[in-house]
């Protein structure tokens, strides 16, 4: 059975649970104590992740982290969700790519600062963050307008990672994603149709808490 480091307000860790449920593979969901600091202590980083963050998933021997490559890692283990053809799985890793860099890094730090931070937020920073979101989130409703799945005819890893940080509560952000990108949301509807999909909250460890900020 695989175990899956993670915790429930990480949208990184919810796509890899978002696959596993997918593929209606079990797993040993393992909480990562994030907020009282786990991950920077050197001893959890020696054992699971030398980076510092969730999700870690070990399969036997083997532990991966980084969300991308895991969920590559399944979709080929077991064939599915990896795109149709060569082209596809290309389409895939360039979205995943995308998704990484720009549309959940931006969104996911302006989340976070907001929700979860120590301090509150600098609203220079926070108006830089949520214009380079407002900026990547329009290029995906407008790749969404013609179509149901990002990559071919069926959703795949690229809609798993981009959906990532989709389906938490909107007062974490403070964002209708709905309202202001329709075909987004259109999209994350969709997405809870997938057999396997559960909120986050539900379907990893730990205690949801209010927005600080």
């Amino acid at each position: 059975m695989y175990r899956l480091h993670c915790f429930g307000q990480s949208g990184n860790a919810f796509k890899t649970v978002f696959m596993l449920r997918a593929l209606g593979e079990p797993f040993e969901a393992v909480q990562v104590d994030f907020f009282n600091g786990i991950t920077r202590d050197p001893a959890w980083r020696e054992e699971h992740n030398e980076m510092g963050e969730a999700p870690v998933l070990e399969d036997g021997d083997l532990h991966l982290t980084q969300s991308g490559a895991i969920l590559t890692y399944l979709a080929n283990k077991h064939g599915r969700f990896g795109g149709a053809t060569e082209r596809e799985k290309l389409e895939v890793l360039r979205w995943i790519l995308f998704d990484n860099h720009k549309f959940t890094s931006y969104f996911a730090t302006y989340r976070f600062m907001k929700s979860f931070g120590a301090t509150e937020p600098d609203p220079v920073v926070m108006k830089f963050l949520l214009g380079r979101a407002e900026g990547a989130f329009a290029i995906v409703d407008k790749h969404l307008a013609t179509r149901d799945w990002m990559v071919g005819d069926g959703p795949t890893i690229a809609d798993f990672s981009l959906s990532g940080y989709m389906f938490y509560p909107q007062d974490e952000s403070g964002i209708d994603i709905a309202q202001r990108w329709p075909h987004i949301g259109a999209w994350i509807e969709r997405l809870k149709g997938v057999p396997g999909w559960a909120n986050p909250y539900e379907a990893m460890p730990g205690t949801q808490t209010a927005p600080k900020w």
